[in-house]
């Protein structure tokens, strides 16, 4: 006999809301303690109701200690039952797109369609020297990889290569049983519409707001169109930081207190290039991520995620970066009084 499974918490008509995990290491804690919880805010996500999990990927920086979303996923997987598991994002400038569509398709295969495949370009950091892609591929490859893997996961019998990825066809094993889908991290219109000729969602980042978030959609949604895609039939996906206590006063002074020790692992960044890496007053960046997300009482967060909604009508997964607060229970307790107090079951 097994335990009856909440229904999918949501966060307005038609949006699911999921956990996007960053794995970061607090100050005083070990990679292996970072790790460890970002599992049981995982299972912790299931058992609360939420819709699906998706893991953040980065290489040398204590932001975020996993290096393999698809492996934490993979894992993840193995340990839930209902949830959906994603990657927000795998780093495609740094891995061959066939490497990473075949261990996509063996996990929706394995997971029963329950992998959800994010990408992204990332960033000109020294990783693209360490893995031998080089800057090029950053800054030029990333169309090509997003080709090569979208036509390995079409479903298609066999594959050739493209022009930055030559080889001959090839059959796909395991080939999957239908379209697998695949979200682009977007920060900037190429990158939009990049993913729109291609008809695939997007993933929208924590730190633009909502009139940013907005017009990339409705560019997308243009683009799309021209391309033979319907823009309404792209689930897109919107991050978003999300704290719940019992005031706004209190969940704002807890996370102004926890993030910015998460954040000060950004600093770890270092270009391929040797320049400097932008600096960010992160006390700053705090507060303005307080102002636009939902962080405060379960009234302020309704609210907030309400225009959310209203703003950004083709979103369909809101991704809650639950972290803020830093440490194990605070996160814990969040977790499970957001789900509570703020989303309403499906």
């Amino acid at each position: 006999m097994t335990a009856e499974r909440p229904a999918a918490r949501r966060a307005g008509q038609g949006v699911q809301a999921h956990l996007f995990l960053l794995a970061g290491r607090q100050p005083g804690a070990s990679h292996a303690e970072a790790l460890a919880d970002a599992h049981r805010y995982g299972t912790a996500a299931e058992a609360a109701g939420y819709a699906g999990v998706w893991m953040a990927e980065h290489h040398f920086i204590s932001y975020g200690v996993c290096p393999s979303a698809v492996a934490f996923a993979a894992h993840l997987l193995g340990a839930t039952r209902r949830i959906t598991v994603g990657t927000a994002a795998c780093v495609l400038s740094t891995r061959h797109p066939v490497a990473l569509a075949e261990e996509a398709a063996l996990l929706d295969e394995l997971s029963g369609g329950r992998f959800h495949l994010g990408v992204g370009r990332g960033g000109p950091w020294v990783d693209l020297e360490v893995f031998g892609t080089g800057l090029d591929r950053h800054d030029n490859g990333f169309p090509d990889g997003v080709e090569l893997l979208t036509r390995w996961l079409s479903g298609a019998a066999t594959v050739a290569g493209n022009e930055r990825f030559p080889f001959r066809p090839v059959p796909v094993v395991p080939r999957p049983a239908r379209r697998i889908p695949v979200w682009v991290a977007a920060t900037s219109a190429p990158t939009v519409e990049l993913a729109a000729r291609h008809g695939l969602p997007l993933l929208l980042g924590m730190h633009a707001d909502l009139p940013e978030k907005a017009e990339l959609l409705d560019r997308y949604a243009r683009v799309a169109a021209r391309h033979g895609h319907d823009p309404e039939s792209a689930a897109h996906a919107s991050a978003h930081l999300a704290y719940v206590a019992d005031t706004d006063g209190a969940a704002q002074r807890a996370v102004r207190s926890g993030l910015p020790g998460l954040l000060a692992g950004i600093r770890e960044y270092v270009r391929i290039d040797g320049a400097p890496s932008a600096g960010r007053d992160h006390d700053r960046y705090v507060a303005d991520l307080i102002g636009m997300h939902p962080v405060g009482s379960p009234a302020r967060c309704r609210a907030v995620l309400a225009a959310a909604a209203a703003r950004l009508p083709g979103v369909r997964h809101l991704l809650l970066m639950v972290e803020g607060a830093g440490g194990r229970e605070p996160t814990l307790a969040n977790i499970q009084r957001f789900a509570a107090d703020v989303l309403e079951p499906a």
